[in-house]
């Protein structure tokens, strides 16, 4: 007596690709708090994440590209030590650079939405003028988040906040958007 099965698909193949690529910018994200050193400027150290958060808001879009580094902070606010320099838990969600930790997801977000037009991902492969206006509207997020989060935790005024916290980065963010550029206009990525 042989008895048929018929296969069942729980979840799409587009939806396991999704979560998978999210895990995958969420690792990332963890793994470049790795390549931090001290900025000679602000008593906040430089990280590579702001380039992962433009790549997952480019790649994945706003919502998968958000929820992937929403992701990155609830694995660090778990406990994983993926934050800046290896530190983990809840105490660098709520101290000196919990805004810049705060705004990823958003940044991320608002990259996609510019990159691609909506919530949609349509292809990354736009003017270079609209990757780099993403990128711009994205760092502006950070430094808002940055700025005001410095501020309140240490109790500075925003101006000081600001120059401490955000002009410090200017060169460094404009080395991550052209890195970005470079990533997001190579061979290798364009021919998928």
């Amino acid at each position: 007596m042989a008895t048929e099965r018929e296969s069942v698909e729980l979840v799409g193949d587009e939806l396991v690709g999704n979560i998978a690529r999210a895990a995958l910018f969420a690792a990332l994200m963890g793994a470049s708090g790795y390549v931090s050193f001290p900025n000679p400027v602000s008593p906040i150290p430089v990280t590579m994440q702001v380039l992962v958060v433009f790549l997952a808001g480019i790649f994945l879009g706003p919502v998968w590209g958000g929820g992937s580094i929403a992701l990155y902070l609830v694995a660090g606010g778990l406990g994983a030590p993926v934050f800046a320099g290896g530190s983990a838990g809840l105490a660098p969600l709520v101290g000196p650079t919990a805004g810049y930790l705060w705004s990823y997801p958003v940044a991320a977000a608002v990259v996609g939405l510019v990159v691609h037009g909506g919530i949609s991902v349509g292809d990354h492969r736009v003017r270079t003028a609209r990757l780099v206006g993403a990128m711009v509207a994205g760092t502006v997020v950070v430094y808002a988040f940055g700025t005001v989060g410095f501020a309140y935790v240490n109790r500075v005024g925003l101006e000081s906040a600001f120059w401490t916290a955000s002009a410090a980065f200017i060169p460094a963010e404009a080395f991550k958007i052209a890195a970005a550029v470079g990533i997001v206009r190579s061979d290798a990525i364009a021919a998928q």
